[in-house]
Formats: C-alpha cells, sequence, structure tokens
C-alpha cells in the first residue's frame, strides 16, 4: 500500500527548510553593506561632533587662561570645559584626538583623519 502525506500531518520537508536557511542567507548577505556603512557613518558623525567640542572647549580654555595662537594645550585643560572627562571621549571605540596647540584645528584619527575647520 502506497503512503500518501495527508493533509492533518505536520512538518517540513528537508527540502523546505534549506529553501528557507538559502533565502534567509540572501537576505543577510544583501543587507550586510548597509549595515556596515550605517555603523561607519556614525563612527565618523560622532568623531566630528567631539571634534567640534573640543575645539570650543579648548577655545573657552585659551580665553579665560589668557592663551594665544601657538601656546600648548593638553587635554586635561580641557577637562572642566567639557560635558565628559577627555580621556572618557575615546575609550568606547578607540578614537585618538591631537588637540593641538592653540590656533590650530583638533584632530581625530579614527578610520582616516577628520578635522573639523574652525569648528565647523
Amino acid at each position: 500500500m502506497k503512503r500518501t502525506r495527508r493533509d492533518d500531518e505536520r512538518g517540513f520537508t528537508l527540502v523546505e527548510v534549506m529553501i528557507v536557511v538559502a533565502i534567509i542567507g540572501m537576505l543577510v548577505t544583501m543587507a550586510m553593506p548597509g549595515f556596515v556603512r550605517a555603523r561607519d557613518n556614525s563612527q565618523e558623525a560622532i568623531c566630528l561632533n567631539n571634534l567640534r567640542m573640543i575645539h570650543t572647549a579648548k577655545t573657552q580654555h585659551a580665553m579665560e587662561a589668557g592663551k594665544t595662537n601657538g601656546d600648548a594645550v593638553d587635554g586635561t585643560d580641557l577637562d572642566t570645559y567639557l560635558k565628559h572627562d577627555f580621556s572618557e571621549m575615546a575609550e568606547p571605540a578607540g578614537y585618538v584626538y591631537i588637540v593641538g596647540d592653540v590656533g590650530q584645528d583638533p584632530v581625530c584619527t579614527y578610520g582616516g583623519t577628520h578635522v573639523v575647520y574652525g569648528g565647523n
């Protein structure tokens, strides 16, 4: 007697499961570049935003301390002008910020070199 699949039997065949896995794999493959690009864009935005804050803090410190162009400024000098300590800004993703002297723009070296000219 030939056995047939009845409508009340439940379950998936191996071919059906393999097709679903293949479709999910293709969708993930298509979506990954977008996620990577979005992450890189957000990391760059964080870097540029922190550069703006560093520039503003450096300008305020220079004005209050009576420093002129070319005078050295350290990251710890900026702690009172920043919401977070300067050392905490670099911790999450390993950013490297170069504060520079008064009159120079700060630089971020994460994922290339980013500079915010004149705090803009």
